[in-house]
């Protein structure tokens, strides 16, 4: 009888297993399914060289890239967007694994979009009847290889004698050739090369702070018939007294400022040594660089510094904009262009990232494809890098400031926009004047007035 029992109880194990590991085998199934279909929150994540893509967008944030990143390129009509998706589908090591060894740069990555893109002059016929900015634009947003003009001696800008630490900040400012003026009034203000103080603001009594400080002024070329006079030879002789001109063959218009940045990039990439970080801003801002300076060294100080400054950015952060399709603004856009919204950027007029970044930007602007508006494109390559900009209420560089006639409203900021040469002369002697009685006040803080 009992052996009659054990071969039942032998026989039922025989059968049930089976179907045991099925009804297992199905729930781990349905679980992973449910998890892969509500998670609709898809990413770039950066593997070596490459971009994995594990799906269609479906995250606003990453607009650059058309959700529909699995259609074939000549379904997307805009033409920024499909020289793009050749080139992200060209390298992608999900349809293509067998690429492991690739290296990136820029004529390569280019041309092979370009190449790819056949109906290329029947394509950009779309863009005749617009603004002519617009269509110089489209002829030539292959082309980022111009030769340096001008630039300072062996030096990553004016301000690299005598420094016994490291350099904190590089200023580098976008100017053109005809702007003297701007660049005197800055030079005899807050872009003070060498040593500079930081705020004492919270700093134990007697406690030193400050930082070493380089300035370079970034242009392009302007026409002698535009300007109506011929500036090269001024030029020249204000380089060799100041040594912080850098300057590139071609032509300086609002939609070639892109080219500034990753000119620039570049440059600082193969020049410029162990620098902390980078300011990139217009010759119209006004900084506070005592603040600057000062919340500059609060970041190294913060913990595991050496890891996040790789990704640090901070200035005033737009989100979710859309494409200007006004044809009279300097921001337009056509859909034959572009389409979809723009990634998080920080405005164009004054931005502050790490040196670290700044290298990381230089790799990564070899696989993105020159967009018309320069703030824009750093913001597209922030995207690529799986990374966002942090903002800051002390970067006033968008809206009107209702508390602008505050008297200490200077002394809490770090950096404004849209200030004349005699405006930014006038408010560093204002800042002097008042110094001690604003001594105390804290930065902008988020709801501190930040305008509208």
């Amino acid at each position: 009888m009992a052996q009659f029992h054990c071969r039942w109880y032998n026989l039922v194990i025989c059968l049930c297993s089976p179907c045991i590991c099925l009804l297992l085998f199905f729930i781990y199934a349905c679980v992973m399914l449910s998890i892969k279909m509500t998670n609709t929150s898809v990413y770039v994540s950066q593997l070596g060289p490459h971009f994995v893509a594990s799906g269609t967008f479906r995250n606003v944030s990453f607009a650059p890239m058309p959700r529909t990143f699995w259609e074939q390129p000549s379904q997307v009509k805009a033409l920024w967007n499909h020289l793009q998706l050749v080139s992200e589908r060209r390298y992608n090591p999900i349809l293509r694994p067998n690429i492991s060894k690739l290296r990136f740069d820029s004529e390569s990555l280019l041309w092979e979009g370009y190449s790819e893109y056949t109906d290329l002059e029947n394509g950009t016929s779309n863009f005749d009847a617009q603004p002519q900015r617009m269509k110089d634009f489209v002829s030539h947003m292959q082309q980022r290889d111009f030769p340096i003009l001008i630039q300072p001696d062996g030096i990553c800008g004016a301000g690299a004698k005598n420094e016994k630490k490291r350099p904190l900040l590089l200023m580098a400012i976008k100017s053109s050739e005809f702007n003297f003026r701007n660049r005197h009034a800055i030079r005899q203000t807050w872009g003070r090369a060498g040593w500079v103080a930081g705020h004492s603001r919270n700093r134990s009594r007697g406690e030193e702070t400050g930082g070493y400080v380089r300035r370079v002024f970034l242009l392009g070329r302007e026409s002698p018939e535009v300007l109506g006079v011929d500036v090269s030879e001024l030029l020249q002789s204000e380089s060799k007294l100041y040594g912080d001109i850098l300057q590139w063959d071609f032509k300086d218009t609002f939609f070639n400022l892109t080219l500034k940045d990753v000119l620039f990039w570049k440059w600082f990439s193969h020049v410029c040594g162990p620098i902390h970080f980078v300011f990139k801003g217009d010759d119209d801002v006004f900084v506070n660089t005592m603040n600057l300076i000062t919340y500059l060294q609060d970041q190294l100080q913060k913990p595991q510094s050496h890891k996040t400054l790789k990704e640090f950015m901070v200035g005033q952060v737009v989100s979710m904009a859309v494409p200007i399709r006004e044809s009279n603004s300097k921001y337009f856009i056509p859909d034959s262009f572009y389409t979809g919204l723009y990634p998080s950027y920080t405005s164009g007029g004054g931005v502050v990232y790490s040196g670290l970044l700044t290298r990381r930007l230089h790799l990564m602007a070899k696989r993105v494809h020159l967009f018309p508006i320069d703030d824009v494109y750093v913001g597209m390559c922030m995207a690529r890098l799986n990374t966002s900009p942090i903002n800051h209420p002390a970067f006033l560089t968008i809206g009107l400031h209702e508390d602008e006639k505050e008297p200490c409203f200077y002394h809490r900021i770090l950096l404004v926009h849209k200030r004349s040469p005699i405006e930014i002369v006038n408010l560093w002697a204002y800042m002097k004047k008042t110094q001690t009685e604003c001594r105390d006040v804290p930065l902008k803080e988020i709801g501190q007035g930040q305008g509208t």
